[in-house]
């Protein structure tokens, strides 16, 4: 089921500018962010943006974010080349890495939404059903696990998890952080966290759920596509990032 058509305006056109940014430190991506909340928090008429991109290996924390779910020393983090920041979104820990498909919306939701105020766990929902929609084409049936975020699916006899999603929301209904989407990153990196501090469930990459490569950019139409339909918007489709 869509969440768009119950929560989104469909009166009108609303634009979501879309940017393929490539692979970009997370302390710029995240500078990034704070200047478009920022500008939009100031002007509610500019459009909405939404950032693609990937990050170098990156363990971020929430704002429940618990150290004990880090695992790894500082010696390793080192050895492995993995960032660490404390960071302004909801959630606990999470990993960041090339093959994983980042997404940034910068949206406005009290211009967006159908009700006053701001429906956070609408909004989380429909994050959920993009990717949700987005696997259907390469035949993976993502799905929500209930009490939790994120998307999950269902391999072997478990239940893992191939989105992890945590999203700030200013008082002014300006989002921003996202999604994470496991194409084909390091999965040994995972193993240095508690992902999202829970331990019952795993994670895995659509690589694995395919048994074969797959590519960030293959990911990009179906979420672009995904998006404008569940938040019923219109998205031209992104551009390459620039060459230096």
């Amino acid at each position: 089921m869509s969440f768009g058509g119950r929560w989104f305006k469909i009166e009108g056109v609303i634009t979501i500018e879309t940017e393929w940014c490539g692979r970009v430190d997370y302390l710029t991506a995240w500078a990034w962010q704070k200047s478009f909340v920022e500008a939009r928090t100031t002007d509610p008429n500019l459009p909405g943006r939404l950032l693609l991109l990937e990050h170098p290996p990156t363990f971020t924390l929430g704002t429940r974010g618990k150290m004990a779910n880090l695992l790894a020393s500082k010696d390793r983090l080192a050895a492995e080349g993995i960032a660490v920041h404390q960071v302004d979104r909801g959630g606990d820990i999470t990993y960041h890495g090339p093959g994983q498909l980042v997404a940034y919306p910068i949206l406005n939701l009290k211009k967006m939404s159908r009700q006053k105020g701001i429906d956070l766990h609408g909004y989380v929902r429909s994050l959920e059903e993009v990717i949700i929609e987005a696997l259907r084409p390469f035949g993976i049936a993502g799905r929500r696990l209930p009490g939790f975020t994120g998307v999950w699916v269902d391999h072997g006899p478990e239940l893992l998890k191939v989105a992890a999603i945590g999203v700030r929301v200013n008082t002014k209904g300006i989002s921003s952080h996202g999604f994470a989407l496991n194409v084909a990153p390091n999965m040994d990196h995972f193993n240095l966290i508690i992902p999202c501090g829970i331990q019952n469930h795993g994670v895995v990459a659509l690589s694995e759920l395919l048994e074969g490569p797959i590519t960030v950019e293959a990911l990009l139409e179906p979420i672009v596509a995904a998006f404008a339909r569940v938040f019923q918007v219109d998205m031209p489709l992104p551009l390459p990032p620039k060459e230096s």
